[in-house]
């Protein structure tokens, strides 16, 4: 009789302890969006406002907006790209890179509940294709809760990106590089170049010229000009659009481009000369785009992604700052 009693409080306690998830799809105004994008820490390029925007123009997709309750209470966000005709009979459903949580939520539990309430107000069926990068740790137990819920692999290995924390002073931050990186850096500050900031565009054209060369002839993945070009029209309109150009002899030789997106920025794309190569140009620039973020009150640098198979030395480069790789779970179907 004991031992029965003392189940039936066990399995009592285990229900109460069950949160309740819920998501609220509305027609959230901007600047009630923009006030919980500024909550989120780490806010990749993907779930960004301006993101869902250029996005929806250039491939004709709608934005819809939700946020995630736990038991009543408001624990994140999430931001979806939709296209749908006969009344979605035939239905594309992307969530690109989320959810996202807000301070005090982001377990694995929360993680979970959403998987459950998302997967019953999306179902898999005929007609419908959904495409879902979930912006969380590529662990054994977050993969068999993908597999729960219904959710299949599509990549062999998780997304890698790497994300650097600029709250620390900038003394701090350049004692956390790779000592190389910093003798590279310390090279190029000793050089003749100079680095230009520019939010309007200056040198715009230069980049994206050299970039796609550079893409086509090197074969490397990267987003297509179209897709930049979108993107910076909507970034360059708040002025969250940064452009860096290392300057020698009052000619470009290197540049980068940096979205700025809440609390949070990404490096976008980057091309450098042979002689930018020569004077360590990137290491300057990406270490004076450091000093702008700072000054924009920017608190986490997202490095863009990286993995251990191709491209190994970007990758080797970017990690050179002292960042924390971080592996999501990569794209399920």
């Amino acid at each position: 009789m004991k031992c029965a009693q003392n189940q039936a409080i066990m399995k009592q306690k285990s229900v109460k302890n069950q949160s309740k998830y819920s998501i609220e799809w509305d027609n959230i105004p901007s600047k009630q969006w923009r006030s919980y994008l500024m909550q989120v820490t780490r806010l990749n390029l993907l779930q960004s406002e301006e993101y869902a925007l250029a996005m929806a123009k250039m491939n004709k997709q709608r934005i819809k907006r939700g946020v995630i309750y736990c038991d009543g209470e408001k624990a994140g966000i999430v931001q979806i790209l939709e296209v749908g005709i006969f009344k979605n009979a035939v239905h594309a459903v992307l969530l690109d890179r989320a959810p996202l949580w807000f301070d005090g939520f982001g377990r694995f539990r929360d993680f979970k509940g959403f998987l459950e309430i998302f997967s019953k107000q999306f179902p898999k069926r005929l007609g419908r294709k959904i495409r879902f990068i979930p912006e969380f740790e590529d662990s054994s137990r977050s993969v068999s809760a993908m597999k729960e819920y219904g959710y299949n692999s599509i990549s062999t290995e998780g997304y890698q990106t790497i994300w650097l924390n600029l709250k620390p002073d900038i003394e701090i931050l350049r004692k956390n590089l790779n000592k190389k990186w910093r003798n590279m850096l310390n090279q190029s500050e000793r050089s003749a170049l100079e680095v230009v900031w520019s939010e309007g565009g200056a040198n715009f054209a230069w980049l994206m010229t050299n970039y796609a060369k550079d893409r086509a002839q090197r074969g490397y993945d990267g987003p297509s000009l179209k897709t930049i070009i979108s993107l910076s029209g909507e970034f360059s309109r708040g002025q969250n659009m940064l452009i860096g150009t290392a300057m020698l002899d009052s000619k470009p030789i290197a540049a980068i481009l940096i979205f700025i997106h809440g609390r949070s920025a990404t490096y976008q794309i980057g091309y450098t000369s042979d002689k930018g190569r020569e004077c360590r140009a990137h290491h300057l620039l990406l270490w004076s785009a450091l000093e702008q973020l700072k000054g924009r009150d920017i608190d986490e640098f997202d490095l863009g992604g990286v993995n251990n198979k191709s491209a190994e030395g970007v990758r080797i480069f970017k990690k050179g700052l002292g960042g924390e790789v971080v592996k999501t779970l990569g794209m399920y179907h």
